[in-house]
């Protein structure tokens, strides 16, 4: 279970303090619709500060989640990597400045990219006690053409699929542009895994090794309409969710696509798990992507001693250190 960081869930709570109850309801389900029925269009719509702090409440807590869940597998390949910069694109208000600086303490200077001026003005009283806190917001469409702040990281979670997908391929050579670390986020979805597809040939094109969660950088082994490449992690509903969601259940879910690459050479995992394993006694069945074979699915079984026990203990997500 990810949960928020003490100090931006107190500042998320006084932020949506300010607003009735049944306006961020209304607001939170208008969003919950809008993201059902398209992604893309959720942001574009948030017209009050009511607005504003209902989509904060609805996805940043997601947003922060996987967007951590990604960084710390990026992380765990490449240990002596620390930045002290980090730049986010399309960073709205501000969840992956708060995870980056939960998995790398060396960062000391952050740069938020975002369009919309109301959005900025909720960043900035978020941040004000992030673990990072010199941060600089800039009110800035997604441009190649735009003169960028370097970084050592640069990251862009749930933005890349606001944008026609013709523009995709340019904006993350414009990402990679002097950037050590390059991460990319979208839904877990067949269309949020294709843009990152595409965000994955353009890192390479870019000169940057991809090391997660890929353990290759040749072509994505998975067919297009037949499966797609996500994970998931799990976080805590508030109060607020589970009133609009008419839930009852104290969790949620969040599906997620992503892709890390990284300047010079790096170690990859022998293999990644694509899914949840599935686990039987004395038997243990994983979908593996690997470096040289492909997508194959494989059987562990108690017979083949710590690898078995290790395969009780892996789940969706990790890296396997070897292909059977």
């Amino acid at each position: 279970m990810t949960l928020l960081p003490d100090d931006l869930r107190t500042a998320l709570d006084s932020a949506l303090a300010r607003y009735a109850p049944h306006d961020l309801s209304r607001a939170m389900e208008q969003l919950a619709e809008r993201y059902r029925t398209g992604p893309s269009a959720a942001a574009p719509h948030l017209r009050t500060p009511a607005d504003i702090a209902a989509y904060a409440a609805y996805r940043m807590p997601a947003t922060y989640a996987a967007a951590g869940a990604a960084m710390r597998q990026a992380a765990a390949r490449t240990p002596g990597f620390a930045p002290r910069t980090q730049l986010d694109v399309g960073g709205g208000t501000g969840a992956a400045l708060w995870a980056a600086g939960a998995v790398w303490p060396t960062l000391e200077r952050v740069t938020v990219l975002e369009h919309d001026p109301q959005i900025i003005d909720l960043g900035r009283r978020l941040a004000r006690t992030a673990p990072v806190r010199d941060v600089t917001w800039r009110h800035a469409s997604i441009d190649p053409g735009l003169d960028r702040p370097a970084a050592d990281l640069v990251t862009m979670s749930y933005a890349l699929n606001e944008l026609p997908s013709r523009r995709h391929a340019d904006v993350v050579r414009w990402l990679a542009k002097d950037a050590t670390m390059v991460l990319v986020v979208e839904p877990g979805t067949p269309a949020g895994w294709a843009n990152i597809v595409t965000a994955r040939q353009a890192l390479s094109e870019s000169g940057l090794t991809v090391v997660a969660p890929c353990p290759h950088d040749g072509p994505c082994p998975i067919q297009p309409g037949r499966d797609w490449c996500h994970f998931s992690v799990r976080l805590p509903r508030t109060s607020l969710h589970r009133r609009v969601k008419s839930g009852t259940l104290g969790f949620e879910d969040e599906k997620f696509s992503y892709v890390a690459a990284v300047r010079g050479e790096w170690s990859r995992a022998a293999a990644r798990v694509l899914r949840h394993p599935q686990k039987r006694k004395g038997v243990v069945s994983l979908r593996l992507c690997t470096g040289d074979e492909g997508v194959r699915d494989v059987i562990v079984s108690k017979r083949q001693g710590e690898l078995y026990r290790l395969a009780r203990d892996v789940d969706w997500g990790d890296d396997w250190p070897a292909a059977d």
